[in-house]
């Protein structure tokens, strides 16, 4: 098994990201073929990752996919890497709300058996920073945090102090970084600016961070501690192996089982096609060749600055249940790829992008008699905004008569599930976990068929089902649910 560590942090606006990045592009740069991860929904993140890496970033959501599959997923994206690094989210033993550990860093990394290093931001302690590290380190005696990294040190004065109170904590000091400007990415009103909006700035930003890690952080106890990890059982996940067959998609519940199959290598040039296509969350399958002349319906997959959000299993799935992915962008592409039978548009910031998705006119007709036609389209959140009648009063592909806007609430959380229409993506009943992570309101919230019901924190329908279009504010994780791939294809090739 993988050399594998677990990036994590006491709260939110620690470091995480940056420590957790600059370390994957330090060890790639020194030749390690690293696999990047981030634990929970986060769609921003993994697309700094990819470019650190040159692999995809992967997401591990022990709520969203359930924790057994949580190792299978990470055997997955790991198989045939050195070494693999996992972001945390949050505070380190910040889970669902209600739900104890379930979904947290500290609980990801439990089921991973990976010893974590804690990020501490020192900016404001010296000596109370040895009572914060051992509170963590002795909360739970199955999380094992075998190192901690200083962050924003403001000298070697501040430095000495520090190390000095973590000598008799038993936690060893892995490095210490000073404040940087020129490793901040801008931020906006759901977090991070994406990768696809920013690219080469990202480019600068994370070789500034690989720079600052080399010089602050003591790589080869962090890799030493790394290698320390015991081995995990069981099987990877596969795409082509998540199928049941002959059975058809099961209604899941709270829990799901592994995936079988062995682990499947994604190589650098999938992810370096990915990145080319600008994807948040890179690393999409390599699409098998074919198209409608050999029986694969071509699923045209929306990317881009505008559509950004993506988990890198969606396409392999989709390309394991038959079909040919194709990447498109909303923004400039004026036609659908060659042969599309089906749709689908993930999240993003149409928001941002507005003006420019309203004036690319042939692209919103080409997508409006698509769905006109009844083909499969599957819109999640962005994709939901884009197939509105208007997003701030701008014109859109008018497929649902809604109208979206922009709004002062954020609409943040993992959402209970459950199909109340018969559509391409599930049958009434199918139980799903999801997130929902958003600042627009789409009027009205449900069309006459409703996409689901939620169940918490309160209890509503939510999203349209017409004819084959699936839209909706609610993102799932297709791993959890991968019958969803297959009778989307299906419906394509119909």
């Amino acid at each position: 098994m993988v050399a594998r560590v677990v990036v994590a942090a006491p709260s939110s606006g620690s470091g995480k990201t940056t420590v957790a990045t600059g370390l994957m592009a330090a060890f790639t740069e020194a030749g390690l073929a690293v696999s990047p991860h981030k634990v929970g929904p986060d769609y921003i993140d993994p697309g700094y990752h990819s470019l650190a890496t040159g692999r995809p970033g992967r997401n591990l959501d022990a709520y969203l996919c359930g924790p057994d599959l949580v190792a299978p997923l990470f055997a997955h994206g790991s198989a045939g890497c050195d070494l693999a690094v996992v972001e945390g989210v949050m505070g380190l033993y910040d889970g669902a709300a209600g739900q104890g550990e379930l979904a947290s860093t500290a609980h990801v990394a439990k089921l991973l058996r990976a010893p974590v290093v804690l990020v501490v931001d020192a900016s404001s302690q010296s000596r109370s920073v040895a009572a914060l590290v051992h509170g963590f380190a002795s909360w739970d005696p199955e999380v094992r945090v075998g190192g901690v990294i200083l962050n924003k040190v403001g000298s070697e004065r501040h430095e000495e102090l520090l190390r000095e109170a973590l000598d008799s904590s038993g936690v060893p000091v892995l490095g210490a970084l000073r404040r940087a400007s020129q490793v901040r990415a801008p931020s906006r009103h759901l977090g991070l600016v994406p990768v696809a909006e920013r690219r080469g700035e990202a480019l600068a930003a994370v070789a500034a961070l690989a720079s600052q890690v080399r010089g602050g952080v003591d790589l080869e106890a962090v890799l030493a501690l790394a290698r320390s990890a015991p081995g995990l059982s069981g099987a990877g996940w596969s795409p082509c192996g998540a199928f049941p067959s002959p059975a058809p998609s099961r209604n899941r519940g709270s829990a799901p089982g592994p995936g079988g199959g062995s682990p499947v290598r994604v190589g650098h040039a999938a992810a370096e096609s990915a990145l080319r296509a600008s994807s948040s969350n890179a690393g999409r399958a390599a699409t098998s060749p074919g198209g409608p002349e050999s029986g694969r319906p071509v699923v045209a997959l929306a990317g881009g600055a505008a559509f950004s959000f993506s988990y890198a299993e969606h396409a392999e799935l989709l390309t394991a249940a038959g079909a040919e992915v194709v990447t498109f962008d909303p923004l400039h592409d004026e036609e659908l790829p060659p042969g599309t039978r089906g749709l689908v548009i993930g999240g993003g910031f149409p928001e941002v992008y507005a003006p420019e998705l309203s004036a690319n006119e042939p692209l919103r007709k080409a997508v409006a008699e698509l769905a006109g036609s009844g083909a499969p389209v599957a819109a999640e959140c962005a994709g939901l905004l884009y197939l509105a009648r208007e997003l701030d009063g701008k014109p859109m592909c008018g497929v649902l008569d809604a109208t979206a806007r922009m709004s002062e609430r954020l609409t943040l959380g993992y959402r209970e599930a459950v199909a109340v229409s018969d559509s391409a993506l599930v049958g009434v009943g199918t139980r799903m976990r999801g997130h929902e992570f958003h600042r627009t309101v789409v009027e009205p919230g449900a069309g006459a068929a409703p996409a689901w019901g939620l169940h918490a924190p309160e209890r509503r329908v939510e999203g349209f089902v017409q004819r084959g279009v699936h839209a909706s504010y609610l993102h799932t994780h297709w791993a959890a649910e991968p019958g969803i791939a297959r009778r989307f294809v299906e419906r394509c090739k119909a």
